[in-house]
């Protein structure tokens, strides 16, 4: 019994979770800051920049704190503000369930693209834009030639249903590449890649975790006490997501990426990126082993983990697959 008290006593003098600002008010973090940064008073603006960032999304307040720190990093060195209002690039928390921590992991938005386009000096026009209902014409995939009448009104254009989106840059040297994609491709895009996001109804054993279809999405049948199983970016901002798919496929092709554009792409949700190929290699694993002892052929296209492990769903504050791209 005093053995029991004893560890009680231990546990309840346990310190607590230090704040952000807490952690950061650190001498040795303070110390390892200055030294990345390079100047006392840089680092204080960047040390408030990220108390700001944390306090705009609460969720960030249960993140790794070195892994806030790194990914504040990779925006100042980029020279990209993490305010979401700017839509540069973000923070996003992410359960790295690998390692058994939630991460704060570093996501270029599609005005990050745009912006570090700009910077490079190679880029003369970039722009990226949707099509909406009654515009399109006509898209020439050989020639790159796309027909479209645009809405004049621009109250009524926004209005309209959004039916493809566009991509196009001009180098200073005079080459220029387009892309058009129909927002059926970018919907199959998503649904392929992002393991958040679910074009069709999705129903699992646990009713719980059952998703609408993304036609319903948009038609907003969704409790608000349901919304927490819609927290990938394809779901919160489609048309955000799908420009940056548009500008990603479009510059990695075919454009000119400077150093840090080339960090950018390298870097944006890496940890995402190899979370889930241990989740696939981990997944594969499995597979093989239930196939095994069930005696089902591991090529047969009708067999799904679902059918022995039920329906996991993505984690909640956690965009997944090509939430990224």
């Amino acid at each position: 019994m005093a053995i029991k008290n004893s560890l009680q006593r231990v546990d309840d003098n346990k310190p607590a979770k230090l704040t952000i600002s807490g952690y950061l008010g650190q001498d040795k973090i303070k110390q390892w800051i200055n030294g990345m940064i390079g100047s006392e008073k840089e680092a204080q603006k960047f040390i408030s920049s990220i108390i700001s960032a944390v306090s705009t999304t609460p969720s960030l307040q249960t993140c790794d704190q070195n892994s806030i720190v790194s990914a504040a990093l990779l925006a100042n060195a980029l020279n990209l503000s993490l305010s979401p209002q700017l839509g540069l690039a973000y923070m996003v928390p992410f359960e790295d369930n690998r390692n058994g921590r939630t991460v704060a992991t570093f996501i270029l938005g599609y005005k990050g693209y745009i912006q570090l386009a700009i910077r490079s000096g190679k880029y003369r026009k970039i722009n990226v834009t949707a099509i909406k209902e009654g515009e399109f014409v006509s898209y020439n995939p050989l020639t790159e030639e796309l027909d479209v009448r645009l809405i004049a009104d621009d109250e009524e254009r926004e209005k309209a249903p959004t039916v493809g989106y566009y991509a196009y840059f001009e180098l200073i040297n005079g080459f220029t590449k387009s892309l058009y994609w129909s927002k059926k491709k970018m919907l199959l895009h998503a649904d392929k890649y992002s393991k958040a996001f679910s074009l069709e109804a999705k129903k699992g054993r646990d009713p719980k975790y059952d998703k609408v279809s993304f036609a319903d999405f948009e038609a907003g049948k969704v409790s608000e006490a349901d919304m927490w199983k819609y927290s990938s970016f394809w779901y919160k901002d489609f048309d955000g997501m799908a420009y940056k798919t548009m500008l990603r496929q479009l510059i990695s092709k075919w454009g000119i990426m400077s150093l840090d554009m080339q960090t950018a792409f390298e870097k944006d949700g890496s940890e995402i990126y190899e979370a889930n190929e241990f989740n696939e290699r981990k997944a594969a694993t499995r597979r093989e082993i239930v196939s095994e002892m069930a005696g089902i052929d591991n090529n047969d296209e009708q067999f799904s983990e679902d059918d022995f492990f039920g329906d996991v769903p993505a984690d909640a504050d956690a965009p997944t697959g090509d939430d990224i791209n």
